[in-house]
């Protein structure tokens, strides 16, 4: 049986089953309380990941920096592959604890960095953020790593990142898999521009209560259950932290970046095996508060954007995850981590 059709009955026997639980997660670095939450440092110190974290030193712009890694050695029988994994906007390297956890008992090999402005590594705020030089520098660990070709696992904005990769490396990257990224739309065509001073004035009206709001709204659908809060932990840190101003002003280069650099069109480029994981549910787009109701009820609709990127890429199978929004990987582990490894173990 051909590696869709696996897919596609497994994804047929999920929906039947309800799509279990959601997974159990990494002890949040603290515990949200009445609305306290521990405030945060620009490169989190303190702020525990699932594994021992590395640092890489690179050069950007005559800047002198650091991009954070793990990188995971596999406890099942080595596989002999490696898999990369690339965060979203609003996360770290951290959140994927129970991804790497599968990913290794499988044998395999996982690399997992922090992109520059992320996580533990730098932030600066002078240079030109661009998913060009997030490749390139994710390519540059690699190097540095000792690792040759890898399977790219992007989830969100890493989606994006993870795309952008694959079109600078194809020879590099054996297969490709793009859990609800953003990206499937061009906002520009949609959103007015909004300057880099405008991101930041926005994002330093941040508040922990409202980026949590954000994530039940967009990525949830509204829902939420009390494990996710850790989900917000790292952005709310932020916010009540010493460098706000800092990361507020690393926010609004990042979004800049996604939305002047859509990846989309480079979609038929793409000619290795690609996997595309979407939760139908999932309604995150950039912009929304900037467009009137009824081209906001055009945009982040998955149900068509995963349909639609499929039948841009060359050699994709599509995995929709019904009822289920923007991180497959926290709402429906076990369906979801079947489906990556399969893929991942398909000749």
């Amino acid at each position: 049986m051909s590696i869709a059709r696996r897919l596609a009955a497994l994804t047929c026997l999920t929906l039947l089953s309800g799509c279990g639980g959601a997974p159990s997660q990494a002890e949040p670095a603290a515990q949200a309380d009445a609305g306290q939450w521990r405030p945060l440092d620009a490169r989190l110190t303190g702020y525990d990941y699932p594994h021992p974290v590395s640092s890489f030193p690179i050069t950007v712009e005559d800047q002198a920096l650091e991009m954070a890694y793990m990188d995971v050695a596999p406890t099942g029988a080595a596989s002999g592959q490696v898999v990369l994994l690339l965060h979203g906007k609003n996360f770290s390297g951290a959140y994927w604890a129970d991804t790497i956890k599968a990913l290794t008992a499988a044998g395999h090999r996982v690399v997992v960095p922090d992109q520059l402005g992320f996580g533990k590594s730098s932030k600066p705020t002078t240079i030109q953020y661009s998913f060009h030089l997030m490749a390139a520098k994710t390519a540059a660990l690699l190097d540095h790593l000792g690792v040759g070709q890898v399977s790219v696992v992007g989830h969100s904005m890493g989606g994006m990142v993870a795309t952008r990769f694959a079109l600078m490396y194809p020879a590099r990257t054996a297969k490709l898999v793009l859990a609800n990224p953003i990206g499937l739309e061009d906002w520009q065509r949609k959103v007015p521009y909004q300057t880099v001073d405008q991101w930041t004035a926005s994002q330093l009206k941040s508040t922990p209560e409202g980026i949590k709001k954000y994530m039940q709204k967009s990525y949830f659908d509204g829902q939420w259950r009390s494990e996710w809060d850790a989900l917000v932990e790292i952005q709310a840190g932020w916010v009540v932290g010493p460098d706000k101003a800092q990361m507020a002003r690393v926010s609004a280069l990042t979004y800049d970046m996604v939305f002047t650099q859509p990846v989309l069109y480079g979609f038929p480029d793409l000619k290795m095996p690609t996997l595309l994981l979407i939760g139908t549910r999932d309604r995150t787009a950039l912009g929304k508060p900037l467009v009137s109701d009824e081209v906001r009820a055009t945009m982040g609709l998955y149900e068509q954007l995963g349909k639609a990127a499929a039948a841009q890429i060359p050699n994709a199978t599509l995995v929709e995850f019904e009822g289920v929004g923007h991180m497959p990987q926290v709402e429906v582990f076990g369906p979801y981590s079947e489906a990556l490894l399969a893929f991942l173990k398909a000749e």
